[in-house]
């Protein structure tokens, strides 16, 4: 346990003070029922110690308080948490950053400092498949267990303030533990003790720090607080600009109303770009969801097309019509489908731990759309077997044999689309404004549609015209799901476009960055779109069965492919998350990029990995 030194100031020490029975957000404050709840005899175990303090207010929960009138930007409590937990120089549990505003000589900066708020309702804890976090009845500090952490970086997405850090080197996520080897020992956390200048304190929530007069929930730059309610609270006095603006990358200001009163909202700040390619920075993280997204909707769409095109008309889809065609299509999915999940692990820090993805499908959407997948693909695969092989199953009556491959077939097309919801839901995040909109489903059933109908045209386009027939029949049917998942893309990209630019903040600032930074870019990504669509109405009305037709088809679905692989490439990259401000170099995007770009991320010192993925 944590020792105390004989030397420790009475200001390191948590205060003792009486505190209300509930927090603004009516919350509780008192976290366990009794003394003899089962949470108060377990125990917290601690660096492998079980611990038994016999802090009177052990059970209630704690939070930081900041004052923002007081906060000098010295650093202290980055250094003393950094020094405390460890931690490498590209990677910080608490971080200083800033937004200023006004002019010379009257400029004023205001700064933060932010780490986990060890929130009422944290939605790291929800969103994290593995179940790798854990809020406790001890102080109410949400605790992470990185050795639990495969590193899919969810809680990253999710949280409003930059508390969980992803460590790229050791592949998993870590972040703030409220120092409760300190509270066990009356000691505040690390951070709170060093400050220099008394910004930074900590005690039971709700309660008032000495020399402290507010206890507000809001503060310039601070995410609204009703995402996840969390355990912080400012004082902010002093008169500010009715204006600020922010030092880092993101294109963000935060503005009073016009009488310069109330809360500061965030808006765009508008920064004179221009329409810009930036074709390589469409590279992320993200690049393995790009193609597992794309392909899942894809195999999805085909399957669906494959299963139920006889009943629309199309008896050249049946399996006894092709059989060889319709089997090797079938495994050329599962393969594609397998190739996809494959990589989907590769976006892991532990790709080896992936099985720990179903472990929160009460809570997490990740668990739920891998188990979703996983379903159909099981499905698919199942019915790939029973359908290419039946002698395998020739013990079987006839009736029985195709009512199991009947079965298979439907539940794998209901498991399907049901994925794929449950894939979109991973992206409906409050803290990250760009994804939060029905156009997510719109595009990825749109792809389902879209990609599914061009992949089995093209291969039974392709094995009609080997036996000297035309696929005119085939492209008159599938060219109506086809254009269907076009026009959805395209009408949830316009109502997307529309919100964005309504809806302020960071979503519009989204929008301005899809505009300028990737504006060309995001051009082309309409201008394929709008071509595949004309593209596919052309092709139907002139109905040319032969290689002429053919190579038309083929021609439309490049460009498809190249718009949805664009567009599926800025919906990662375009996210501009509710996080706190950076600093000119810390937690900088922009500085990170050209730290990269200039070699400076080869230097340990400067804080950056020279390699993200």
């Amino acid at each position: 346990m944590f020792k105390v030194r004989d030397t420790e100031p009475d200001y390191a020490f948590v205060p003792q003070v009486e505190a209300p029975r509930t927090n603004r957000y009516g919350k509780a404050i008192d976290l366990v029922g009794s003394p003899d709840d089962p949470l108060v005899a377990e125990g917290l175990v601690i660096n492998g110690e079980k611990s038994q303090s016999d802090n009177p207010n052990r059970y209630k929960q704690h939070g930081f308080y900041f004052n923002a009138d007081n906060c000098i930007s010295c650093h202290a409590c980055e250094s003393a948490c950094s020094l405390k937990n460890d931690l490498p120089p590209y990677l910080a549990y608490r971080a200083v950053g800033y937004v200023e505003g006004g002019s010379y000589p009257n400029y004023t900066r205001l700064n933060i400092s932010m780490a986990c708020n060890h929130c009422d309702d944290p939605v790291c804890l929800k969103g994290c498949p593995t179940r790798a976090y854990t809020k406790f009845a001890e102080y109410g500090a949400v605790l992470q267990d990185p050795d639990i952490c495969f590193g899919c970086g969810y809680c990253t997405w999710v949280c409003p303030y930059n508390a969980p850090q992803l460590d790229m080197e050791k592949g998993h996520v870590h972040k703030c533990n409220m120092c409760v080897d300190r509270l066990e020992v009356g000691l505040k956390p690390a951070c709170a003790a060093a400050c220099l200048a008394g910004a930074l304190d900590f005690g039971v929530i709700e309660t008032t720090p000495e020399n402290c007069d507010q206890l507000e929930t809001q503060i310039p730059g601070f995410p609204s607080p009703d995402i996840t309610h969390p355990n912080i609270r400012f004082q902010q006095i002093r008169s500010l600009p009715r204006e600020m603006t922010r030092p880092d990358a993101m294109p963000l200001r935060y503005e009073q109303d016009e009488q310069g009163h109330g809360d500061y909202h965030a808006k765009v700040r508008e920064q004179g770009r221009v329409a810009e390619w930036n074709l390589g920075k469409l590279r992320s993280r993200e690049d393995p969801l790009v193609i597992f997204t794309l392909i899942s909707q894809g195999v999805i769409g085909a399957f669906v097309a494959l299963f139920l095109g006889p009943l629309f008309g199309l008896e050249m889809l049946a399996p006894a019509s092709h059989p060889l065609a319709y089997s090797l299509l079938l495994f050329v999915l599962l393969g594609l489908e397998t190739f996809a999940l494959a990589l989907s692990t590769m976006h892991l820090g532990k790709p080896h731990r992936f099985y720990r993805a179903f472990n929160n499908l009460r809570y997490s959407p990740v668990s739920r759309e891998v188990a979703s997948i996983a379903v159909f693909y099981n499905l698919m695969a199942a019915y790939a077997i029973v359908t290419a092989f039946p002698g395998l199953f020739a013990w079987l009556p006839d009736k029985l044999y195709a009512g199991l491959g009947s079965l298979l077939g439907w539940a794998a097309v209901v498991a399907g689309p049901v994925a794929l919801y449950f894939m979109h839901r991973i992206y409906r995040i409050r803290a990250r404004p760009f994804w939060n909109h029905w156009q997510v489903l719109t595009s990825f059933y749109g792809n389902m549609l879209s990609l599914g109908s061009l992949v089995v045209m093209l291969v039974y386009g392709g094995v009609l015209l080997a036996q000297h027939q035309s696929f005119v029949s085939l492209s008159q049917v599938l060219m109506w799901p086809l254009l269907a998942g076009l026009l959805l893309e395209a009408w949830g990209l316009v109502a997307h476009s529309r919100y964005l630019k309504h809806a302020g903040g960071e979503a519009a600032a989204s929008h301005y960055e899809q505009t300028t930074k990737f504006g060309k870019s995001w051009q082309l990504r309409n201008g394929l779109l709008l071509a595949a669509i004309f593209g596919t109405v052309l092709l139907g009305l002139i109905g040319n069965g032969g290689m002429a037709g053919y190579l038309g088809w083929l021609l439309l679905a490049v460009l498809f492919t190249l718009s949805a692989l664009i567009g599926r490439a800025l919906f990662y990259v375009l996210v501009i998350p509710t996080t706190m401000p950076g600093a000119f170099f810390w937690r900088n995007r922009g500085f990170q990029e050209h730290a990269r770009e200039s070699g400076l991320a080869e230097m340990p010192q400067v804080g950056v990995l020279p390699d993200t993925h």
